[in-house]
């Protein structure tokens, strides 16, 4: 892909903002396909969308999309957490990059938009073998905890 090509444009969606069902199905579709095997159903991630643009029916949250024209070529989806100091107020719960927008730096601005629209810290999960750990960490995401689950 040619880089002089691409005419990036980023988008941050809020719970005050109208946020049509069209538009709530493209980006959980293209975070089901893009997320690979780091992702979850599409009912998950649609149930994580509405947690975050829904007003008031939660502490909500937001997102951010990346388009070259009118494709979505990266997303990140913020839960706000309603929690402060003991536990970072949002946790970034998605981001995908399309496979072919790769290595742009696309990835990093979609998280510089991310955390630039984030009231207070942030927290994200990440397996040890993705290769977007390296961003998060230039970032300054520090892994101070083992998490650990249990599954009911």
């Amino acid at each position: 892909m040619n880089d002089t090509k691409l005419s990036i444009t980023y988008k941050t969606l809020r719970p005050s903002e109208t946020v049509g069902m069209i538009e709530r199905n493209a980006i959980a579709t293209f975070l089901e396909i893009h997320l690979d095997e780091y992702g979850d159903k599409k009912e998950d991630i649609a149930k994580c969308l509405d947690y975050a643009l829904n007003s008031g029916v939660s502490p909500g949250g937001f997102a951010v999309t990346a388009h070259d024209k009118d494709k979505i070529v990266g997303a990140v989806i913020v839960n706000r957490t309603g929690m402060e100091g003991y536990i970072p107020e949002n946790i970034l719960v998605y981001i995908a990059m399309h496979k072919d927008y790769r290595g742009h730096g696309i990835g990093k601005k979609l998280m510089l938009e991310a955390i630039n629209n984030a009231d207070g810290d942030i927290a994200l999960h990440v397996e040890p073998n993705n290769p977007a750990k390296i961003l998060y960490e230039k970032l300054g995401f520090t892994n101070k905890y083992l998490e650990m689950r249990l599954k009911k």
